[in-house]
Parts: structure tokens; sequence; C-alpha cells
């Protein structure tokens, strides 16, 4: 079997996967959030002040929250079924706009945090490494357990109070200054400026994780025959290190990164609120608070999707690192 034969295998395994586990991720999560105390109607309710028994009444039964669970269920399967994600009772919107409005803002955190991580746990781990046991392996591993032992709200405060408040290098919260309608290049420098704090607050724990785990494997391979090998032929020990042992290493790396996919999302819930950065992870709070169900079944939704699609890469470019692991 040919290697287009070999991905296309894996594609449609993984969506004939997909569905039973997205199904069953849907049900679950809708019942379990019928659990919690009140519906978007009371919250509404509160919001404007009281409203009479016959008036809340007449708010749920237009949010179809007059229905039985099971009612209410199918309802949802049958928006899903005709890729669709509902309306929103609090926004009077459809769920999918709103979440295609927030996704781009998420999107760019998640990736630049993740590039960040993934290089600065790479390039720490390789010097780890390198000079196990030495001063330099001591410091960074000291260095790497102090952050990996620090939540990252906290950083992202002390960012705060530091960058933002006593130096005023960077601005504290949102994507780009309000009301300063900039184009081009000047778009560009202010959103960077603004996307500085969260991108490293979200990227410290994944650094911490990647740096420890690259060292561990590089050591771990640095010990195989065919490592000795390399060196018995007289390659310089930067090859060596370089294309033998650090590209073996990178394997778990990947592994480990399309996993730690779902704590980046929820990572992100905490660093948009602490930066009010505009993205998923500030809508689904939203959500919660107000008891918008039909936003935060739509978030899961995606963020399912998304990790199923990562796992889907990360097998791929396993393949592509290790010859000797091959798609089925």
């Amino acid at each position: 079997m040919n290697t287009l034969a070999r991905i296309r295998a894996t594609l449609w395994r993984t969506f004939l996967q997909a569905i039973p586990t997205v199904l069953g991720i849907v049900i679950l999560v809708f019942l379990l959030l019928q659990l919690v105390p009140g519906d978007a109607a009371d919250v509404l309710a509160g919001e404007s002040g009281g409203i009479s028994e016959e008036g809340l009444a007449i708010l749920r039964k237009s949010f179809g929250l007059d229905q039985p669970v099971v009612v209410q269920l199918l309802s949802y399967l049958n928006h899903l079924a005709h890729f669709s994600l509902g309306d929103s009772p609090r926004y009077n919107t459809p769920v999918m706009n709103l979440i295609m409005s927030r996704l781009p803002g998420t999107l760019i955190l998640m990736l630049l945090s993740q590039i960040i991580a993934i290089a600065a746990g790479v390039a720490l781990g390789a010097v780890m490494a390198t000079w196990a046991g030495k001063w330099p392996d001591r410091l960074l591993s000291l260095a790497v357990l102090l952050l990996y032992s620090t939540p990252g709200f906290w950083i992202g405060l002390m960012a705060l109070v530091v960058f933002s408040i006593w130096f005023g290098w960077l601005p504290s919260g949102g994507d780009v200054t309000i009301g300063a309608d900039l184009r081009g290049w000047a778009y560009v420098k202010d959103f960077t400026a603004h996307a500085v704090l969260p991108v490293t607050a979200l990227a410290g724990f994944f650094v911490a994780i990647y740096a420890r785990l690259v060292r561990a494997a590089m050591l771990e391979i640095s010990r195989q025959d065919f490592v000795r090998t390399a060196h018995a032929k007289g390659l310089a020990p930067f090859v060596v290190s370089a294309r033998h042992i650090l590209r073996c290493a990178l394997s778990p790396l990947i592994t480990v990164a399309g996993m730690h996919l779902g704590t980046l999302l929820g990572g992100a819930v905490v660093i948009e609120t602490v930066f009010s950065w505009p993205g998923l992870g500030r809508l689904a709070l939203e959500a919660v608070m107000a008891r918008d169900y039909a936003v935060l079944l739509g978030i899961l939704l995606l963020s399912s999707l998304t990790v199923i699609v990562a796992n889907l890469l990360v097998d791929l470019l396993h393949a592509w690192l290790d010859p000797r692991i091959r798609t089925r």
C-alpha cells in the first residue's frame, strides 16, 4: 500500500471513529448540563429586574425549554444533522456565527503559544540533555520546575503587574487598542503588542512539560545502539544529536503536544479571562454564567473535533518522523 493510500485509509478510519465519539460527547454533556440549576430564561429574567410566572413560562416556551429533556436532546441532534448549532437565547443569534466570530482569536492564541512552547521546550531540553548533570542542566531544571509548578493565571497576573502597570511596556488587555482604527503594519504591531502577555502566559506551563520530556527522551535515545554506531562512523557530535537523537526525541513530544490540546483549550479560558482576550474561552465562560447551553455545547463540540483532528495529524507526523511507523 503506497503512502497516499495509507493516508486515505487513516482519514477514513478516523472519520468512522469520530462519529460515535462526538455523538457520545454531545449526549453526555447535554444531559450533564440539565443537572445545573437554572436556565437561560431564569438569567434573562433576573437581569431584567424580575418577571411574572406567566412571562417566564412564555420565555421558556420561546426557547424550547419547556419541553422534556429527551425532546430537547432530539431537537438539538436534529439541528446537528442539518449542520446547525441552533440559536443562542442570550445573544438571539445563530451559535455558529458567535463561534466563528470568536474562533480566530483563540486559534491565534493557541497556535502562537504552542509554537513558542515547542520551540522553547526543544531548545531547553536539548541544552539540558547535552549538559546532563552539569550546572546548565541543574539551573535549567530548577527554572523548568518552577515554571511547571506555577499556575498560568498567576503568571498572567504577575506579567500584567510588571510589564503593564510598573513599566507600561505592553497593554493590559484586549487584542487591539479600542477606537484606534489601525490598518496595515500599524494594526499588526498593535495586535502583536496585545498578544505578547497572553501568549507567553499560556505557553509557560507547556514549555516546562516539553523541556522535561525532550531531555528525558534524548538521554534515553543517546544510549541506543544506532547512536553508538553513528559515533563510530565518525559523525560529528552535533550531527548525531540533531539528525539522530533529537529527531527521534520529537516523536514523544508530538504525542504529548497532541494530547495536551484539550488542556490548552482549558488554559485559554483562564488566560482569555485574565487578559480580556476575545476568544472562545471568554465566550464559554459567558455562556456558563448566562446558562446559554446552546453556545456551550457548540464550543465543546468544536473542541472535540479539534482534538480528534489534532490526534490524526499526530499519527501522520509520527509516520513521517519515524519511517518504522506506518499508518494502517
